[in-house]
């Protein structure tokens, strides 16, 4: 029998077991191995410890690959069984919809639109939208394929190129169609929604989806549909809870915790991949020089780097991010055996981040479910469930939301 998806009854008691499970294990999953050469609960877990150690690259990939099926010592099988349990998520219903003409596709990358075409089959309102509201929308390609004869559509968007590429398909297309230049987070967003808007927002980041739940709640809008992602864009270094319920709770989340959501690559190229584990391979060798060479024994951040810096020699990369980390050169050094230190402590991290991604998907429900409580306390009639299959987005979690 499938999962069942979340309706307002369930909503707090899935949020408190949650709430106790990660709260439990917050030292098994805050520390982030990149940065620590020495994670804390390795002293008190060995035998797991020194199992993942000894792992390879290769086998780090796999294994998170099918994470629940990994055969760690304990605790492991033992948290991996709950994550598992307490992930359970099934889907929103689907309905067939209405064909829709080949011109919408054009201009929309393939994985784009089978996207968008879940998300759309998963809509059910009781009221018929007669105005959608394309929130952060691009180029509108969301709202045009949702958008009936019978209905009109709004498209937000700060972008003024996008806003003039939107357009200009919309026009082509025949469609009844504004496309408006707007910074959502900006104070007069809030005479954008009004009354008779659906808003619907695909992978609206951060402070920009909590935004339209707080303004559409607001506004009056009697119907919305988000389906969140990058939980860590936030403007603020601590995630502020919106529901009385996340409110209370101890959990106390930084902005770098809100990204173990999103840790995964699963819909990531070989050749991406490849290019990611040189990249970290890479700056993990960096952060044993930069130990050595300040006499800190501590993690420096660097910031994100244009791909051309992995063009260069591992030597010429090192002395350039010192310059740029603003350290004395590193001199002559023996590049060879750094590079392969780098490489080997990324299959130590790799490894070691397989107890932390159990608590990925916990994670990211929990802030689902902060923020359809939030919804109800506001009066509407929450649903959450997936739209989608997990390898066509990790960002799968659609929140539904009506008030009579």
């Amino acid at each position: 029998m499938p999962e069942p998806f979340l309706t307002s009854g369930d909503l707090l008691a899935r949020f408190q077991t949650l709430d106790s499970f990660l709260l439990q294990h917050q030292a098994l999953w805050r520390p982030r191995p990149f940065h620590h050469l020495h994670l804390p609960w390795e002293a008190e877990l060995p035998e797991l410890a020194g199992w993942l150690r000894g792992r390879s690259l290769e086998q780090a990939e796999a294994g998170d690959s099918d994470l629940f099926a990994l055969p760690a010592p304990a605790p492991f099988p033992t948290l991996a069984a709950q994550a598992q349990t307490l992930s359970q998520l099934g889907e929103l219903p689907s309905r067939n919809s209405a064909e829709r003409a080949h011109a919408l596709s054009i201009d929309v990358p393939g994985r784009k639109l089978a996207q968008i075409q879940a998300f759309a089959s998963h809509l059910q309102f009781r009221r018929h939208p007669t105005h959608w509201l394309d929130w952060c929308s691009g180029k509108g390609h969301l709202g045009r394929w949702l958008t009936q004869d019978d209905q009109r559509l709004t498209c937000l968007e700060y972008d003024p190129a996008l806003v003039e590429s939107g357009s200009a398909l919309s026009k082509r297309l025949g469609l009844d169609a504004r496309h408006l230049q707007q910074d959502v987070l900006a104070d007069d967003c809030s005479e954008r929604l009004t009354q008779e808007h659906t808003p619907v927002a695909l992978h609206a980041c951060g402070d920009l989806h909590v935004r339209l739940l707080q303004l559409a709640s607001r506004n009056g809008c009697s119907q919305l549909a988000v389906a969140p992602c990058c939980y860590n864009r936030i403007a603020g270094k601590q995630y502020q809870p919106l529901s009385t319920a996340a409110q209370a709770s101890a959990l106390q989340l930084s902005r770098d915790d809100l990204g173990l959501p999103l840790s995964e690559t699963v819909t990531a190229g070989a050749r991406v991949r490849r290019q990611r584990n040189q990249s970290m391979a890479w700056r993990l060798a960096f952060d044993l020089l930069q130990r050595q060479l300040r006499g800190i024994d501590e993690y420096l951040p660097t910031p994100s780097l244009p791909s051309e810096w992995f063009s260069k020699t591992f030597a010429r990369f090192c002395h350039d991010l010192a310059t740029l980390r603003g350290m004395a050169s590193p001199g002559d050094q023996d590049w060879v055996a750094l590079e392969a230190q780098g490489w080997q402590r990324l299959a130590e991290v790799r490894n070691l981040e397989l107890p932390r991604n159990l608590f990925r998907r916990p994670l990211e429900l929990w802030l689902l479910l902060d923020r359809a409580l939030y919804l109800e306390e506001q009066g509407y009639s929450v649903r959450l469930g997936t739209f989608c299959e997990y390898p066509l987005s990790p960002r799968n979690l659609l929140l539904l939301a009506e008030r009579a």
